[in-house]
């Protein structure tokens, strides 16, 4: 248990940014899961429609400082990739 004053005050800031921090990855996370799902049953518009919402979810987070900037492209990349692969026509 923290005793000085700036310790504790480091304890209520640190749980805050804590709490931000999951809100936003827990925001990405379930919107990456929901278009995952939506490949994997072959719905375009579904796709189509989480896609944006995705990628914005993501910088947002990256925004925040949740995650790194470079995390950020990588994984929106590593999305629109998929995506990708997804709309192409089979050959």
């Amino acid at each position: 248990m923290p005793n000085h004053r700036s310790a504790k005050q480091r304890v209520r800031k640190s749980r805050i940014e804590y709490e931000q921090n999951r809100f936003y990855k827990t925001r990405y996370k379930n919107l990456l899961k929901r278009l995952k799902k939506a490949m994997e049953e072959g719905d375009q518009e579904t796709v189509q429609q989480y896609l944006p919402q995705a990628i914005s979810a993501i910088d947002k987070a990256a925004k925040a400082g949740a995650i790194h900037r470079n995390q950020a492209a990588r994984r929106k990349s590593r999305l629109m990739k998929k995506t990708n692969e997804f709309t192409q026509p089979q050959s």
